[in-house]
């Protein structure tokens, strides 16, 4: 199976971005849009901020991180920062989710 998963860091540590089945739905519900649409909107720079957000949440959340703390580091380190500083994170979560992780990456973990 493909690794679809993403890790940064964000905020205070290191965290890996994964989304379920069931929270690729839910990113769909809150964002308005199937995933092709919101990544198009993000890869082309016309997203909203609730779709930069609500990638980093929900992808904490696929990953295993409580809902009630990812929505404390949502308010935390995301909500009030520049877009240019989560704009990139969201970005390659999607792309993750999309693509995969390259081999030579899902090699190294």
């Amino acid at each position: 199976m493909t690794d679809t998963s993403h890790t940064a860091y964000f905020g205070d540590a290191e965290y890996t971005f994964k989304f379920t089945p069931e929270l690729l739905l839910e990113l769909e519900r809150r964002t308005g849009a199937g995933f092709g649409q919101l990544c198009t909107r993000v890869f082309a720079n016309a997203f909203t901020h609730t779709d930069l957000l609500e990638t980093i949440r929900l992808s904490l959340v696929g990953s295993g991180v409580a809902p009630k703390r990812a929505d404390e580091m949502i308010a935390t380190y995301a909500i009030n920062r520049p877009i240019i500083e989560i704009q990139p994170l969201a970005t390659a979560i999607l792309e993750a989710r999309w693509l995969g992780k390259p081999k030579h990456e899902a090699a190294r973990g």
